[in-house]
C-alpha cells in the first residue's frame, strides 16, 4: 500500500503536469477538494504537495486565501534565463568531460531532435516545446549532479508558464542551436560544449524579450 510519502509525489508529479501544460492557468486558485476528487486522492497528500509545489516556485501562497498558479512576469523569465545560461553550461561541459559523449548523443539526443524535426514539419508546437524539455532534461540528467538537475527541472518547468511566448520561428531556431549542442558534446571539447549550451540560451532569451516587445510592454506582467 503506497504510504503518504507516495501518494504526495504522486499529487505533486500530477498537479505539475496540470501546471506546466497551462491546464491550470496563471492566476487560477487551486482548491483541495477538487484536486482530491480529480486525482482520487484524501486531502492530506494534496496539501502535501501543495506546499511543495509552493516552495519550488510553482505555485503562490497568499495568506487566509490559499494557493494560486503564479502568473509570470517578464523580470520572472529574465531570472530564470539567467540561472539556466549558467546552469546548462555546466550541464554540458560535464557531460562532455565525462567521456562517451558520442554515444549519449546517438542514444539519447538524436532521436530526441529527429523527433522535433518531425514535430516542426507537421506544425506541432505543442510537441516541439514537449520536446525541447526533454533534450535538455536528458543532459541535466545526464551530467551526474543531481542537484543541478533538480534545480533545472523546477526552471524549466517555470519557464513553460510563459509557453505562449515562444514563437514558431524561435522553436525552428533552437532545433540548429540543438545540433551545435550535439556536436560540441561528441567534438569530447567541454569549453565547447559549454559555450554552446549557454549560447543557446541566451539566444532562446533574446527571441523571447523580442516577442515581448513586439506585443507591447502592456501584455505581460512586469
Amino acid at each position: 500500500m503506497p504510504n503518504d510519502r507516495t501518494l504526495a509525489q504522486c499529487a505533486y508529479d500530477e498537479i505539475r503536469a496540470m501546471i506546466v501544460s497551462g491546464e491550470l492557468a496563471g492566476g487560477r486558485k487551486l482548491i483541495v477538494r477538487m484536486l482530491s476528487e480529480r486525482l482520487d486522492l484524501s486531502a492530506t497528500p494534496i496539501k502535501s504537495a501543495l506546499a511543495a509545489l509552493e516552495r519550488d516556485g510553482f505555485l503562490v501562497a497568499i495568506p487566509h486565501r490559499g494557493f494560486y498558479v503564479p502568473e509570470i512576469g517578464l523580470r520572472d523569465m529574465r531570472e530564470i534565463y539567467e540561472l539556466r545560461e549558467a546552469l546548462d553550461g555546466i550541464a554540458a561541459r560535464k557531460v562532455t568531460e565525462a567521456g562517451a559523449g558520442a554515444d549519449f548523443v546517438r542514444d539519447e539526443l538524436q532521436p530526441i531532435l529527429e523527433r522535433q524535426h518531425e514535430c516542426a514539419a507537421a506544425g506541432d508546437l505543442a510537441g516541439l516545446r514537449d520536446l525541447d524539455t526533454a533534450f535538455h532534461r536528458a543532459i541535466w540528467h545526464r551530467c551526474g549532479n543531481a542537484r543541478l538537475a533538480q534545480v533545472t527541472d523546477n526552471l524549466g518547468g517555470q519557464s513553460r508558464l510563459a509557453w505562449q511566448w515562444q514563437v514558431a520561428g524561435g522553436m525552428l531556431r533552437a532545433l540548429r542551436e540543438h545540433q551545435m549542442i550535439m556536436d560540441a558534446i561528441v567534438s569530447g571539447d567541454p569549453s565547447r560544449a559549454e559555450r554552446a549550451a549557454r549560447s543557446h540560451v541566451r539566444l532562446s532569451r533574446a527571441a523571447f524579450e523580442k516577442a515581448v516587445r513586439e506585443r507591447g510592454p502592456e501584455a505581460m506582467p512586469r
